[in-house]
C-alpha cells in the first residue's frame, strides 16, 4: 500500500505512556505524539483541512497564493498541502521563532517575512497585520487565518478527537493541551465531550498570555500581556476558534518550567519534542498533583505534544542558549519567594500609582517608599510602569511634566511572575525588561515587587547565611 502524496500520511499519531517524569501520579498518563505527522507537528492536520475547504468554497483557485501568519508549524502544514496541490506560499512569522522553523518553511518553497514580536496585534508591523495586508494586495490569494478559520477546529473534531477516543477504547478521562489559535483544544474537546460529557479538559498557558486569566475571570486584561519565550502557544488576542466553554480548568507555566521539562522528556522518556510540549506536560503534572485526590487508578489522562525537538536545536537543546535567559539549573535552587523573604521588610506589598494621577504624585510615592520603580494601575489592573530614569529624563526636557497624568508617560507594565519562579529565570526578566517584576501573592489582589537591587541584596544575604 502507498499514498498518492505526503498528505496521506497525516494523522493516526501514536499514544506513548509517560513512565518517569509523571512520578507518583495515579492512573495512566499518556502523550499524543504529534511529531509523527509528516511536517512534524499537529498543525499538519489543519493545513490540509483549511486548503481543501478553501478549494471547495472557491476562496482558493488554481495557481493561487496561500498567505498566513504562523509561528512556523501551521506554515509547514500549509506548505506541504501547497506542494501537493500546486500553490505558492507567503508566510509571516515573528522574530522570536527558532531559526529552524524559518529554514524549514523556506526549504519547502515558501517565502517568509519575519516581523517583530513585541508589538500589538493591531500594529501594522505585526505578523497578523502584514499577512492581512498581503492578502489585500495580492490577487488570487487565500488568507488561511487559522485564528478565525472554522476549518481549524473542524480538523481536530474530525481527526484528533476520534483518534483519542478510539486509541483509548473510550476510556480517556482527562485531556491536557496548550492553546494558541484555539482549534486543537476546541475541536478535540467538543468531540470528546460529545462522547462522554465527564471528560475533563485542562488548558495550559504560558505566563504572558491572556488565556489563563480570561478563562478564570472572562476579563481580557492587557496587563497580562508581556513577552515570553515558549513558542507557538498562548496569545495576546482572543482567537475566534477558542471556545472557553469547552474547557474545565486552566493552569499556567513559566518559560523555565517548560524548557526544563522539554529536556527531561528527551532525556528520561525518549520524547524529542518542542517547548510547547514541555509546557503542556509541566502544566498537566502541576494540575494532576494539585488534584491528586480526584484521580483514580482507572483514569486515562492524555497530554498532547504538538511538535518536534528538531525545530529547536539552536534554542532549547543548545546549552549556551539555555544559560542566557537563566534556564540552566542553578545550584542555589532559590526562588522569588526567597528573595522577598530576605528583604528587611518582606511583607511590604507593592506601592502603585493610578493612571490618572499627576506625575508629582508618583514622584512623592516613590520618594516616600524609597523605590526607583513603580507600577501603574487602572481600575486595579496593572497597565504600565514608571522608573526614576524615565521620570528624570522627562523632567529635564520638560519641567511641567510633573503636572501631566501618569498615563501619558508610563512605559510597558512590569511582568507578573509566580513566587515559585527560580532566580535564574527571574534574573533574565530583570536583565532584559524594565528592571522590576511583580510577584503574585497568596491572594489574587496581593503583589510584591522585586528589583535588581532586591535580587542583589537577597543573594548577598542568602549567600552569607549559607556560609554561616
Amino acid at each position: 500500500m502507498w499514498h498518492d502524496n505526503i498528505l496521506g500520511t497525516i494523522g493516526s499519531t501514536p499514544l506513548v505512556k509517560l513512565n518517569k517524569v509523571s512520578g507518583d501520579i495515579p492512573g495512566t498518563v499518556l502523550t499524543k505524539v504529534e511529531y509523527f505527522n509528516p511536517g512534524a507537528s499537529v498543525k499538519d492536520r489543519i493545513g490540509i483541512a483549511m486548503v481543501e475547504e478553501a478549494e471547495r468554497s472557491g476562496k482558493l483557485k488554481p495557481g493561487g497564493t496561500i498567505i498566513e501568519c504562523t509561528s512556523g508549524n501551521t506554515g509547514t502544514g500549509l506548505a506541504l498541502a501547497a506542494i501537493a496541490k500546486g500553490y505558492r506560499c507567503i508566510f509571516t512569522t515573528t522574530d522570536k521563532q527558532s531559526r529552524e522553523k524559518v529554514d524549514v518553511l523556506r526549504a519547502l518553497g515558501a517565502e517568509v517575512i519575519v516581523c517583530p514580536t513585541n508589538v500589538a496585534a493591531e500594529d501594522p508591523k505585526s505578523y497578523y497585520s502584514v499577512a492581512a495586508r498581503l492578502h489585500d494586495e495580492i490577487e488570487n490569494s487565500f488568507h488561511a487565518n487559522q485564528y478565525e478559520n472554522p476549518s481549524n477546529t473542524e480538523a481536530h473534531y474530525h481527526s484528533t478527537g476520534p483518534e483519542l477516543w478510539e486509541q483509548t477504547d473510550g476510556r480517556i478521562t482527562h485531556f491536557f493541551v496548550g492553546a494558541g489559535t484555539g482549534g486543537t483544544i476546541s475541536g478535540t474537546s467538543r468531540y470528546l465531550k460529545e462522547q462522554n460529557e465527564n471528560v475533563r479538559v485542562v488548558g495550559i498557558d504560558p505566563y504572558g498570555s491572556v488565556y489563563y486569566k480570561f478563562f478564570h475571570t472572562r476579563e481580557f486584561d492587557d496587563g497580562e500581556i508581556y513577552p515570553y519565550i515558549t513558542e507557538g502557544v498562548g496569545e495576546d488576542i482572543l482567537a475566534g476558534n477558542m471556545d472557553f466553554d469547552l474547557i474545565d480548568d486552566y493552569v499556567r507555566v513559566t518559560d523555565r518550567e517548560a524548557m526544563l521539562m522539554t529536556r527531561r522528556l528527551a532525556a528520561e522518556e525518549g520524547l524529542f519534542v518542542g517547548g510547547s510540549s514541555g509546557m503542556a506536560v509541566a502544566g498537566a503534572l502541576q494540575w494532576m498533583r494539585a488534584h491528586k485526590d480526584e484521580i483514580s487508578e482507572s483514569d486515562v489522562m492524555v497530554i498532547l505534544l504538538p511538535d518536534s525537538g528538531f525545530r529547536y536545536l539552536s534554542k532549547i537543546f543548545n546549552d549556551a542558549w539555555m544559560r542566557d535567559p537563566g534556564f540552566a539549573p542553578s545550584r542555589a535552587g532559590l526562588t522569588a519567594q526567597d528573595i522577598i523573604e530576605a528583604r528587611s521588610r518582606p511583607n511590604r506589598e507593592v506601592v502603585s500609582v493610578d493612571v490618572g494621577e499627576p506625575m508629582s504624585t508618583a514622584i512623592e510615592k516613590m520618594t516616600a517608599s524609597g523605590v526607583s520603580q513603580i507600577p501603574v494601575r487602572d481600575n486595579g489592573l496593572f497597565v504600565g510602569s514608571l522608573t526614576e530614569s524615565r521620570i528624570l529624563a522627562r523632567l529635564i526636557e520638560e519641567p511641567e511634566t510633573r503636572h501631566r497624568p501618569v498615563g501619558e508617560l508610563m512605559s510597558e507594565p512590569f511582568p507578573i511572575v509566580p513566587k515559585s519562579m527560580h532566580i535564574d529565570e527571574l534574573s533574565g526578566y530583570l536583565e532584559h525588561d524594565a528592571g522590576a517584576v511583580l510577584v503574585e501573592g497568596e491572594d489574587p489582589t496581593e503583589f510584591y515587587i522585586i528589583t535588581k537591587s532586591d535580587l542583589i541584596n537577597g543573594l548577598f544575604k542568602l549567600g552569607r547565611s549559607n556560609r554561616n
